[in-house]
């Protein structure tokens, strides 16, 4: 069965196709998400709603960005052209496009002066630039052939885009004004954009659900995931992410504690 699909797939070329198609969806996701945040200044709808449809947009995108890999896998169809193109449409979707929604937010406040206008724009800058940043150092390990193994070296834009989105949606359900959210968000995605050039090791997401059926713990924590995300739908999916983002930095931290500690017992075995 194998070999039949695999030469079906050689012979028709269309196959080869699928997975800079699905990279194609990715970027115009993000473009949509952009172009769906600008309308918050002649929309009907409420600022929040806006926002949250944006950042639904970008969320949608992911599912896009986690199929052209599989498809490329599967279609025997990688490429340096279609890994390049990945980047690009990244850089888009999960880069300029949640950068503008902080700052069209923050923008949106109208209670801002100049200058804390501008540092909102800087703190956007900063997620910005290293969302490029990472995406490049992406590419050339890639281009070097430096396999990540089950964990990423910094945290992986989708992960980054992924928080904001997740806290404008819960916050567009579940809580209130928008000056909140728009004086927190500006700062914590600049965090973000630092976690993204770090050397903070993450947990590779994909491999780790598809080692689920494999380990026994993973199908636990994995089932029990699952019900959060049933009984308290968006609030969880909500905290779920964030708690992966800080789950790096606090590991982190564990561990070079760890290390110290050894270090000093080694010392005193030694006196």
């Amino acid at each position: 069965m194998k070999g039949k699909f695999k030469t079906l797939v050689d012979r028709n070329r269309w196959f080869k196709s699928v997975p800079n198609a699905l990279t194609l969806c990715n970027s115009l996701c993000g473009f949509a998400a952009i172009l769906y945040t600008l309308r918050v200044y002649d929309s009907r709808l409420g600022n929040m709603e806006v926002f949250a449809i944006s950042a639904w947009i970008i969320l949608c995108a992911m599912v896009f960005d986690a199929l052209d890999g599989f498809a490329a896998r599967i279609f025997n169809a990688a490429s340096m052209h279609g890994l390049q193109m990945d980047s690009l449409a990244d850089m888009v979707t999960f880069g300029v496009a949640p950068a503008v929604i902080v700052a069209i937010m923050t923008h949106c406040l109208k209670v801002m002066n100049q200058w804390q206008n501008l540092m909102v724009y800087g703190f956007c800058a900063i997620y910005l630039g290293c969302a490029a940043l990472r995406l490049a150092t992406y590419n050339v390990h890639a281009i070097l052939e430096k396999k990540s193994g089950d964990r990423f070296t910094g945290l992986p834009s989708p992960g980054a885009a992924a928080a904001i989105c997740s806290i404008v949606i819960f916050y567009r359900y579940y809580s209130g004004p928008i000056a909140h959210l728009a004086f927190v968000l500006p700062v914590y995605a600049a965090v973000l954009g630092l976690l993204m050039v770090s050397n903070i090791p993450y947990q590779h997401m994909g491999k780790w659900i598809f080692s689920v059926k494999r380990n026994k713990k993973r199908m636990v924590v994995f089932l029990l995931i699952l019900l959060a995300v049933i009984v308290f739908k968006i609030a969880a999916i909500a905290a779920l992410i964030n708690i992966y983002i800080f789950s790096g930095p606090i590991m982190a931290i564990i561990n070079k504690i760890g290390i110290v500690i050894a270090d000093r017992k080694e010392k005193r075995s030694k006196i």
